[in-house]
């Protein structure tokens, strides 16, 4: 696919930009959008002799156009999905056109480019790519995208061009980096501490001396504010996960609350003890404190006299991915947080919680708010591994966008590492999908069905390991 161009550059001139604005185009606007790009890539350029093509005639396919103030298509662009059938977060953008005499009309061509990575942005692309005629990589330079290939079409030099998106990246810079720095001198303190060498950043701690498994998580207060008892819910969920993906059943949750009145802390309680009755695990206690900010912790103990680590995986070793589809997005989270346990029966959830323990993976790791990529970057740093993920082998949900997706608080998700064909999670109400393989390149790299891998996080997610 290409984005071909035509002399979108000149000299600068003034100009009212109330003289046009840019939107997604309606059917008539799409109709002249068509007829202006076959007005100047056949009859003008004639760089092609059928302008049309399987782009046009997919449904996902977004065009943009600059409309002039009397309403006529000064320009356009096209941007959809680079694969047919399931969307996996890879999208070009093509076709990029501007009418002759629009063409020093203040900067329509850049603008529409800008307006076509601000849409890939907002539908969950991870991967943004357009092929350029070899004049205009200047221009796209200038907007931020870089060059990483090169190819002829129909004789003419193009230059590969993508549009660097660091969703992936940023979400775990801003969850889990930092903490190497906060905390990783506690390592000092005992052979004990964080987990212990075999153990370190796990989501739960081993307890010295025993077969019991700790696990605590906090809740971000704005959650607790805005959906009481989903975050008393999820204070529970997010324990037992922890739990889970060490292999160890729970025995107890205490729990720590504090709210800015009675009715928030009931309703707090109310999400927790629902959770709590359904995976079946008791609250022992905690504390209470009413008439301050918004605060959730819960600390959840489990037993197990074999704990799986998150950090076992090898080089060469299968990652997989056992998640539960069943849900939708939490309302108020969209595209943050998807619920598939709130209409779970308590036996479903039991059961997806046992699958670790049953299943003795080499590692093991619960999707957190890192995200499936993430959570990924987590287990290989644990592991002194890399990893390399192939998207189009992610199982996700129907109509979900696929960065979403792969950013997001899943419910219920499991990554494991195993050797090559041996993974051994399964279940009837979950899929399970081996979708990467641990390397020795440190990082985690996406491998799209192109063969092109790009680079999703760099070689430290939590900076928790020695050096």
């Amino acid at each position: 696919m290409r984005l071909e161009i035509p002399s979108l550059m000149g000299p600068t001139v003034a100009h009212d930009r109330r003289a046009w604005t840019i939107g997604r185009a309606d059917p008539r606007e799409t109709a002249d959008y068509r007829a202006l790009r076959r007005e100047v890539f056949v009859a003008e350029q004639r760089v092609l002799d059928v302008d049309h093509d399987d782009l046009d005639d997919d449904p996902r396919t977004i065009v943009l156009v600059a409309r002039g103030a009397d309403g006529r298509v000064l320009g356009g662009v096209r941007l959809g999905p680079a694969t047919p059938g399931r969307d996996i977060g890879w999208w070009t953008g093509s076709r990029l056109v501007v009418r002759r005499d629009a063409r020093q009309s203040g900067g329509i061509g850049p603008a529409l480019v800008r307006e076509a990575c601000a849409t890939a942005l907002q539908m969950g692309v991870l991967r943004f790519e357009a092929t350029v005629q070899e004049p205009n990589e200047v221009l796209f330079r200038r907007l931020g995208w870089t060059a990483w290939g090169a190819t002829r079409i129909q004789g003419t030099p193009h230059v590969r061009m993508r549009w660097p998106i660091t969703r992936i990246r940023d979400l775990v810079a801003a969850t889990k980096s930092e903490l190497g720095s906060l905390v990783g001198d506690l390592r000092q303190d005992t052979p004990f501490a964080l987990g212990g060498a075999e153990f370190l950043g796990d989501d739960g701690a081993p307890v010295p001396g025993t077969d019991v498994v700790a696990a605590c998580d906090a809740i971000l207060p704005a959650l607790v504010d805005r959906d009481p008892e989903w975050a008393g819910w999820c204070a529970v969920l997010v324990n037992v996960n922890d739990l889970a993906a060490m292999g160890a059943s729970p025995v107890g949750l205490l729990d720590a609350i504090g709210a800015p009145s009675p009715e928030i802390a009931r309703r707090v309680v109310g999400g927790i003890r629902s959770a709590a009755q359904a995976w079946g695990v008791p609250v022992l206690g905690g504390h209470t404190q009413i008439g301050v900010p918004s605060a959730l912790t819960v600390t959840a103990l489990g037993r197990t006299d074999a704990p799986v680590p998150g950090g076992g995986a090898r080089r060469g070793d299968d990652i997989s991915l056992t998640v539960d589809l069943h849900g939708r997005w939490r309302p108020g989270f969209e595209g943050r947080q998807w619920d598939s346990t709130s209409t779970r029966t308590g036996a479903d959830l039991r059961a997806l919680g046992s699958l670790v323990a049953g299943a003795r993976p080499a590692a093991a790791k619960d999707v957190s708010m890192a995200g499936i990529v993430g959570t990924a970057a987590m287990l290989a740093e644990a592991s002194s591994v890399g990893a390399t993920l192939e998207p189009d082998s992610i199982p996700a949900p129907d109509g979900v966008p696929f960065g979403d997706w792969l950013t997001c608080f899943p419910g219920f998700a499991m990554l494991t590492a195993d050797r090559p064909g041996q993974g051994r999670m399964t279940s009837p109400i979950a899929r399970t999908a081996r979708i990467g393989t641990a390397t020795a390149e440190p990082g985690v790299r996406l491998l799209w069905p192109d063969g092109v891998e790009t680079d999703a996080v760099g070689p430290t997610a939590t900076g928790l390991l020695p050096g």
